[in-house]
Formats: structure tokens, sequence, C-alpha cells
């Protein structure tokens, strides 16, 4: 009876292998294959905790792209490949991944053999498309997906990721919809179950995160295979491993941490014969005359002749009202504006040259593109042609660095039919990350220096040429909360330099001062703050909206330039780990479900909480502070955490808060950076728990900083019951910047009984703390603020206060 029983059951599992079970191919390194038929599965460990799984309807895959993911190779990972009769099981020092024979779909469990995630069934395809469901679970969020203005938390939603304006009827006012645009998605997740999916696929995506079913979530693509990543850990852990893969955020020239500034020379579109090279330097002259700090400008479209192509391409030809360009470019640079031009990848024919035609006959154009004189940025020898033939006519004369406009444009024509209308799918949404690379490596490669690029769209792996801005929106109220909803989805998706214009773009309804102050705060505590406008004939200048605006356009453009010392740091810190420099608070508080609601506050860098006031004649708002103690900034005003408070919110205030024992680096305002060596850095340190900050440093042009050659100081702060101690310890003196005495500014309810530096007693004498180079202490009981100035010393140091 037990040899039939046996027997029957082996019958059983033969048959069922023979019907459909996937047997194991090969086992080599990092990697694991099934076959089934004509079917194949792929594991790759590239870490302990993340797996790429790829699912193929023939026995081969397709080979890696290079324009998304740029790390394929990965490092030795122990694992160990068990089975049962149901399952394969791989286990690493994180997971434990099973894969079904029956259907090779996956689940995995962490290491204590708690269930992670699930997939409802194995290998997915739909005629062409791909698809995937997976189990949803009860209390679980997502997060991601690239520059949405929509929502935050997507569950319950369903999205469709696909680089473009959107489709459909135009609303009312203006031509953008919060519901449809996507300038730059990103097929990439976070679950607040502890782990993220990115999807590693450049055709159009659809992901319904439970709209159609409270259990289920699902995610598709229109063709190729079901390729995609997943990565376990908590929400900065997992931004780590997903630009590890597509690429980490390389530092910008230090000046492009300061305000960018656009103009259309003195006439936009329809006014184009009022554009002069006269424009852009008297606008650099009253900036500086204002005492209105900026670094960059770029020259819009209106700068070029517009031709049969009209302004949606480039003759690179300038029009007759610029007389001398190249001299326009020396004065700007002679007041230390670094200069850039407005571009779109489609080349036209202009009086004398004829790009469109040679173009053309170089085979420099893609291949059936709906937009007669699109440049085929996937060929290296096309992109070569446009950097050598058009391009360098540019930097030949001082063009600094160019705004890449319109990467949506790649579609082709009916006649495209087959694998070539396939392709170019795909295409669509790779084309804005080749047409950044071009001319972020042109320039890279031409001057030596840092690359750097002002672009609108993107897709998985943009963060590698920064920057990108959020587009065209209206100056109106609909558009400006979105935009804080854009930065923080973005910034989840890898993508960290991020930015919009203050003030809106373009007018739809009559211009409002109180709109454009409130936006100004917002845009100077952006990853990137630049300010333009297209309205003729004011543009967005502070100046045009009245003297209170250019008060509070002076005082937080100011703000930013004190900061610079901690963004730039923070821009360090993103290049490191990939994280964006404005954050939601879900990053540091993703227990506390308060916050997975709130989408008009937000964390900048590490220590600053930034609460922009979003509603028309707002008298006051409430803001939920984080577990912890909180500070108003540059005070010693203390909130508790884990609370909802509300504050009176004039016009001319932007509530900042700053995280207890934040230790935020400063320094003296500057007109533009450079402009004066920064001999004392002035660091405010705010009570709570122990911490520190790494003040990061280097040349800011160029790519040393790749090579170890930067400085690094790390001060920490540590609080006892009747001592506080603050120590400055460097880590790396590669590099010497002029900082020779830190300014320490810390807030304490009583007066200190001795304040030490290195074992040596400070004297308390306001004669000492003037003079410069002198160090010594102060306290002022009515602010209850102390000041210490100490020399800097290149070794371990420690400031002690009892």
């Amino acid at each position: 009876m037990k040899y039939c029983i046996l027997s029957i059951l082996l019958l059983s599992f033969t048959s069922s292998l023979w019907a459909g079970s996937f047997v194991l191919k090969h086992k080599k390194k990092n990697e694991c294959v099934w076959i089934n038929g004509e079917r194949s599965v792929r594991l790759q460990l590239c870490s302990p905790d993340m797996v790429r799984f790829t699912k193929s309807r023939s026995l081969s895959f397709e080979e890696d792209e290079p324009w998304m993911v740029v790390n394929y190779q990965w490092g030795k990972v122990s694992y160990s490949l068990t089975e049962n009769e149901s399952d394969y099981r791989i286990k690493t020092d994180s997971l434990e991944v099973y894969l079904s024979k029956s259907d090779a779909s996956v689940r995995i469990h962490y290491n204590q053999g708690h269930s992670l995630w699930q997939e409802l069934s194995g290998m997915h395809y739909d005629g062409d498309s791909v698809y995937n469901n997976c189990r949803l679970l009860p209390d679980e969020h997502f997060f991601g997906f690239g520059e949405r203005m929509d929502f935050f938390d997507q569950r319950g939603k369903k999205i469709y990721l696909n680089v473009e304006r959107g489709n459909g009827p135009k609303p009312a006012v203006g031509n953008k919809d919060v519901l449809r645009a996507n300038y730059c998605p990103v097929p990439f997740f976070m679950s607040s179950a502890g782990y993220g999916i990115f999807f590693h696929t450049a055709y159009p995506t659809t992901w319904d995160m439970g709209e159609s079913t409270p259990n289920a979530y699902s995610f598709s693509a229109e063709n190729g295979e079901l390729d995609y990543y997943f990565l376990y850990g908590d929400f900065y852990h997992l931004i780590d491993c997903y630009t590890s893969l597509t690429g980490k955020s390389p530092l910008m020239p230090k000046k492009a941490y300061g305000l960018h500034l656009g103009t259309y020379s003195g006439g936009t579109w329809k006014h184009e014969d009022q554009t002069s090279d006269r424009y852009p330097v008297q606008l650099a002259e009253k900036m500086r005359s204002l005492g209105i700090p900026f670094d960059l400008m770029w020259l819009d479209s209106t700068w070029r002749k517009f031709k049969s192509g009209g302004n949606g391409a480039s003759t690179f030809e300038w029009r007759e009202t610029f007389d001398d360009p190249q001299k326009m470019f020396q004065k700007l640079e002679d007041m230390h504006v670094m200069a850039g031009l407005h571009v779109r990848g489609i080349v036209d024919n202009g009086d004398s040259l004829h790009l469109l035609d040679e173009a053309r006959e170089a085979g420099a154009l893609y291949p059936g593109a709906k937009k007669e004189g699109l440049i085929n940025f996937f060929d290296c020898k096309a992109s070569d042609w446009w950097l050598e033939n058009a391009v360098s006519k540019l930097a030949d004369i001082g063009c600094r660095f160019l705004k890449t406009d319109v990467g949506s444009v790649l579609t082709v024509s009916s006649e495209v039919q087959g694998e070539a209308a396939l392709k170019a799918k795909s295409d669509h949404n790779l084309f804005p990350l080749a047409y950044a690379a071009a001319p972020y490596n042109y320039y890279m490669k031409k001057s030596g220096l840092r690359g750097f690029n002002h672009t609108r769209e993107g897709y998985a792996g943009i963060q590698r040429y920064p920057f990108i801005w959020a587009g065209d929106w209206g100056s109106e109220w609909q558009w400006f909360a979105p935009m804080i909803v854009g930065g923080l989805n973005i910034g989840l998706s890898g993508v960290g330099y991020w930015s919009h214009c203050m003030g809106g773009f373009e007018q739809y309804s009559p211009r409002d001062t109180e709109l454009y102050m409130r936006w100004v705060q917002f845009g100077m505590f952006s990853p990137v703050s630049i300010l333009v406008g297209m309205d003729h004939p004011y543009y967005h200048e502070p100046w045009t909206y009245g003297d209170e605006a250019l008060r509070n356009f002076i005082k937080y453009d100011s703000l930013r330039y004190a900061l610079l010392p901690y963004i730039y740091s923070t821009g360090y810190e993103m290049y490191q780990t990939g994280r964006p420099m404005m954050r939601p608070l879900l990053l540091d508080s993703p227990k506390d479900y308060n916050v997975y609601s709130v989408t008009d506050q937000y964390l900048f860098g590490d220590h600053i909480m930034v609460c922009p006031v979003t509603v028309k004649g707002a008298l006051s708002r409430f803001i939920y502070f984080p577990e912890g103690i909180w500070f108003r900034f540059g005070s010693n005003e203390r909130f508790m955490g884990k609370q909802y408070k509300s504050f009176l919110t004039p016009l001319d205030e932007l509530p900042l808060f700053v995280k207890g024992g934040a230790i935020i680096p400063m320094q003296k305002v500057v007109q533009y950076i450079g402009e004066q060596s920064i001999e004392e850095l002035i660091l405010q340190v705010y009570p709570g728990e122990n911490s520190s900050f790494d003040w990061y440093d280097d040349d800011g042009e160029t790519m040393d900083y790749q090579r170890g050659v930067y400085s690094l100081v790390r001060f920490s702060s540590e609080w006892g019951v009747n001592e506080w101690k603050f120590t400055i310890i460097p880590q790396c003196k590669t590099y010497r910047n002029k900082v020779n005495s830190y300014l320490i500014q810390m807030y304490r309810n009583t007066v200190p009984v001795e304040v030490s530096y290195n074992g040596v007693r400070l004297v308390r004498a306001d004669a000492i703390m003037e003079k410069s180079g002198g160090e010594g202490w102060e306290y002022d009981p009515a602010t209850q603020l102390m000041t210490i100035r100490v020399n800097r010393q290149d070794k371990e140091s420690q400031i002690r206060v009892r």
C-alpha cells in the first residue's frame, strides 16, 4: 500500500514537472536561471537585500541597457540555494526568496521568517504587455513614482507613467493638469512595509495600487520583459539602494547652489523684436545694485531666430537684436555670473546656418521622428555632430551651460511600424536622459570642470545630469501647493536636485503679490532656486511686485546664501547616499502615521523643517511637529513633538523650525559665491539630543572631490547634566579652505560658569568677540544666546561649557 501511494506521488510530481514545472538550468556566482519549456526566469543577487528578477517568454534575456541602470556588476553575495517539492529557496543574510516551481511566482520573507512580499501569480503576459500582481497589506502605503503633483501616498490610486504633459482635454486655465502631468515619471516606489520595487523598463507603465481591489496591487508595461528589482530596508536604505543602481547625483558647481535667474532678454514670445544683448547685462547690474545675491543666468528661447520650426526648434543663430553676444557673455562673466542658453533638441535651418540640412546629410536625425530635425542622441556620432556643429558655436563664445528643454518630444510618424515603432515607445522615455547627458558630458570634457545641465523632463537615472525643473506652471494658487508634493515625490524617486519657477511661470489672472512672496519663500528652500517668468514686460523680477515683495525676496535669498555651508554639505551627503535635500517628514518618522498626510511641510536637509503658507490670505496655519524637541529657527523658543500647533503667519514670514540637537553651519552673506573668502564659519547649535554634523567643502568647480580632495570636519554636540561638550574632528584635510575661526551660537537658559577650549579657559569679553580672530565668549540674557569664538585648529579640538 505504501509502495502504491509513493508511486502515485512520484507519478504526480513527474507529470507536474513535465506539464509545467520550472527546473534549474544553471547557478553561477550571484545568478540562478530556471526554465520551463520556452519560458525562463532569472534571479540575480545585487546585495543581501536587493534582488533582480527577470521573467522572459523565451529562453534568452534582453541585453542590459545603459541609460537607466549604470551598475550591473556587484560583488559576491553569500547565499544558499535549496529546494523542496514546491519551491526553490534562496537565502541571503537578509532575505529568504521562494520561487514556485509551478508558476515561478515569488514570495519573500525577511530572515526572522516573517512574510514581506508576495506575487499572487507567476508568469504574466497579455499579448505584448507584461504585468505583475502582488499582495497588498491592510496598512501598506506607497511613495515615489517620480515628479507627481497629484498625491503623496499613492495607495488606492491608479497611475500611468510616461514622459508627457498628459493627454485629454486641457483644464479651463492654463495647459497643465496635476492629475496628468508626467514630466519626470520614475517606475520606482517605496512601501511602508519595508521594501521597494524598481520596474526596470522604459515602456509606458500602469500601476494599480489598490484602486481595483483592496487586497492586491499590480504594475504592467506595454512591452518588454517582466524585469524588476526588489529592495529591502527602511526608506533611507531603499533610496541608497535605488541610486546605487541608477546613479548618485554628482555635486553641481558651487555657484549652482545660489540663485538662478532666467531672462527672455527683454522680449518674450511675440515681443522678440525687443530683445537685446544689453538687457541681460542691465538685469545683472540691477540685481547687484539692489543687493540681491545671485550666481547663474540663462537666456531663454528668444535669444535665437525662429524659422520654419518656430520656437520649437533651434537654429543656433542669434537674433539681429543681439549686437555682440560674446561681449555680453564676457560682461556677465566679469560680474561673476555663470551664463547659459536655452535650446531644444530639434535643429532648424537659419539664415546662414543650415543645421537641419546638414544633420540630415550627416545621418544625425532620429529615424522617422514626427518632429523633423530631432537629433538622435542615442547615436554617439549623431550626438557628437550636434555638439560639434551647434553647441560648440555657443560654448566657444562664453556659454557655460545649457537649458535642454522639451525632452518629451520623441514620437514617430505613423509610417513607422513593427519593431521600430516599439523601440520608439521605449526610446521616448529614455530620450530625456540621452538628451541631457550629451551637453553635460560635453561641457565637463571641454572645461575639465564639473558638468552641469538644466533640464525639464526625466526618467529613471536623470539625477546623474543635474538638475531638473518642474516645467511651466502658471502663476496661480491652484498650482502652488502641488509643487511641494511634486518636490517630495521626486526626491523619494532618487532625483534630489529639483526646482520650480518661483511665483509660477506665466500669468492667467491678475498679478498676485501675496502668491509671489509665498512662492519665493518656498523657492529659496528648494534644492535649486530659480526665478524666471515669461510675462512681458515684468518677467517676475522682484522689484516689479513692489517694495514689500522686494524686501521679502532679498530676505530669503540672503538666508539661502547664509545657509550655503549647510546646503552644500547636504549636497555632498546626497552624492554619498542618495538622500534628497528636500525630504518628507516620513523619512525620519516612518512609524508616525500623522506624517503620511503632511504634504505642506518638509525637512530641508537633516535639521530644518520648512512650512510654506499655501493658502491665499492665511493669517495663520497649523504645523505638525514629529517626535522630539523643535525650535523656531534662530531662537530659543521650543516646542514638544507629537503635536499640532497653530502659528500666526505674517506675509513676510516663512515658518521655519529646527530639530533639537541640530548643528547648522552658516556663513556671512555674499552677493555671489566667491565674492570674498569665507574666513569664519558660523555654527548654530540647538539644545537636545547628542548629535553631529559633517561640514563638507571643496574647490566648488573641479571633479577633484571624486578623487578624495576635499575638506570634511565633523562637529559633535554632547549634552550632559551640568556640561556641554562640542567636539571638532577633522575627517579629511586634503583640501584647505580659508576658514580660520568658528563662531558657535548656542541657546541656553542660564549664564555659563566656565567656557574652555582645548583645556584653556576662555574669557567673557565683548571686545575680544568684536576683534577679528579674537577668542572668547559672551551671553545675551535677553535672547538667551551664548556666542563662542575659537580659532580653527586642524586637529581634534573640544569646547566645554559648564
